[in-house]
C-alpha cells in the first residue's frame, strides 16, 4: 500500500514553539521539524512541510489569512493526500470554520491543531497534537472528507468546535455534535458521523467574504443608544445575534423597533443562543415569537464561529438578501442541525 502525502502548514502560535534554556521561546526550524519532534520518522507517510512566510499569533488571524490558506490548499490539493495545519488555538475555531465554507467539495481531510504549551516544555500536548492529526490525515483505510480540529485526543468537525478554556489540554468542545475520532490506546473512528464525500464534484475554492459583520450579545441593562450603534451602523450587513436560552430577548416596544428598522434596513440578523450547548427555537417563547415576526431568522445550534464566518462566506456568494437568510438557515457542510 502506497504511503500518503501529508501538507504540513505551520502558520503559528504556540504549537511551533521551543523553549530556550533561558525560557525564552523560539520558532521552530520546520524545515529540520524531525530534530525536534524524531517520533515523526515513525509515521507510515510521506511528510512535507510549508511554513508561512511570517508566522502570526493567532489573535492577527483575519479573514485574508482564511483565504490565504484555502488559495495555498487548492495549489497543492492533487499533489497531496490530505492537510495538517498548525495553528494558534485562541482563533483556531474560526479558522477551521471559515475554511469549511470556503472549501467546497472537500474529498480529503483538513485537520487544524494547535497546543497550550510550546513544543520544548517536558509537559508539552504539542507533540500529541501534531503525531495524532498527522496520523488521522494519513490513515490508509479512511479519508475524511472535511475540516476539522484535533486537541486533547479528540477530533471534532471544525465548524461544530469551540474553545472552551486557556489552560485545559482538553481546550476544546464540539457542544452540538458527536466527535469524529477519539483517540486512546487505539483510534476509534465514528464513520457514522462523518460527511459524505460529493465524489461527483471537484474541489471548489471560494474567495470572497464579507467582513461587514458583526456580533451583538445582548446582556440585562443594555442601553438602547448601544444597541442602535450595532444594529443600524450603516456599514454592517449582516449581525449575529447572541441572544438567551432558546433564543430570546427582552420584548421591551423601543428595542424591538430597532430591530424592525434593521431589517428593514436589509440587515440580515441571525438568532444563535448563548448557552454552550441547545439551539435556538424561535416561537418557544413570546420573547422569541416577536422577533420571528420581524424577520430574525434562527441560527440553529450554530456555534458563534461557524454563524458568523458562514454569514461572512454567504453575503459574499449570494445576490439577494432572500437567498443569504435561506441559505444561513440550511445545512450547507455539517454546521447545524436542520430541524425536523
Amino acid at each position: 500500500m502506497l504511503r500518503k502525502k501529508i501538507l504540513l502548514i505551520y502558520t503559528g502560535g504556540t504549537v511551533g514553539m521551543m523553549q530556550e534554556k533561558d525560557g525564552t521561546l523560539k520558532l521552530i526550524d520546520f524545515a529540520n521539524l524531525k530534530n525536534e519532534l524524531p517520533e515523526i520518522e515513525k509515521l507510515s507517510c510521506e511528510l512535507h512541510v510549508h511554513s508561512f512566510e511570517q508566522p502570526l499569533d493567532s489573535s492577527n488571524m483575519m479573514p485574508q489569512n482564511w483565504i490565504e490558506l484555502a488559495i495555498l490548499i487548492e495549489k497543492n490539493y492533487y499533489h497531496f493526500d490530505g492537510f495538517v495545519i498548525l495553528h494558534g488555538s485562541d482563533t483556531l475555531s474560526y479558522t477551521a470554520s471559515a475554511l469549511s465554507f470556503l472549501l467546497e467539495y472537500l474529498h480529503k481531510p483538513v485537520i487544524l491543531t494547535g497546543a497550550q504549551l510550546s513544543l520544548g516544555i517536558l509537559r508539552s500536548d504539542a507533540r500529541e497534537n501534531i503525531i495524532a492529526a498527522i496520523e488521522i490525515a494519513s490513515n490508509p483505510l479512511y479519508s475524511l472528507p472535511e475540516v476539522c480540529v484535533y486537541f486533547g485526543s479528540k477530533l471534532y468537525r471544525g465548524n461544530r468546535s469551540t474553545k472552551i478554556s486557556s489552560e485545559s489540554f482538553n481546550a476544546f468542545e464540539s457542544p452540538n455534535y458527536p466527535t469524529l475520532v477519539n483517540v486512546g490506546v487505539h483510534m476509534d473512528f465514528q464513520l457514522r458521523h462523518w460527511l459524505k464525500a460529493n465524489i461527483a464534484n471537484e474541489l471548489k475554492v471560494h474567495k470572497k467574504l464579507c467582513t461587514d459583520v458583526a456580533i451583538f450579545k445582548y446582556f440585562p441593562g443594555a442601553p438602547l443608544y448601544w444597541i442602535e450603534s450595532i444594529l443600524l451602523n450603516p456599514n454592517i450587513k449582516g449581525i449575529v445575534l447572541e441572544t438567551f436560552g432558546a433564543g430570546n430577548l427582552p420584548n421591551h416596544l423601543d428595542f424591538l423597533k430597532i430591530i424592525e428598522k434593521s431589517i428593514e434596513n436589509g440587515k440580515i440578523l441571525v438568532n444563535i443562543t448563548q448557552c454552550l450547548r441547545g439551539r435556538v427555537i424561535q416561537g418557544r417563547y413570546e420573547t422569541s415569537k416577536q422577533l420571528q415576526k420581524l424577520g430574525v431568522i434562527s441560527g440553529h445550534d450554530m456555534t458563534t464561529e461557524a454563524a458568523l464566518t458562514k454569514l461572512m462566506f454567504t453575503l459574499a456568494q449570494m445576490d439577494s438578501i432572500d437567498a443569504v437568510k435561506l441559505i444561513m438557515q440550511t445545512d450547507i457542510r455539517g454546521e447545524l442541525t436542520q430541524p425536523y
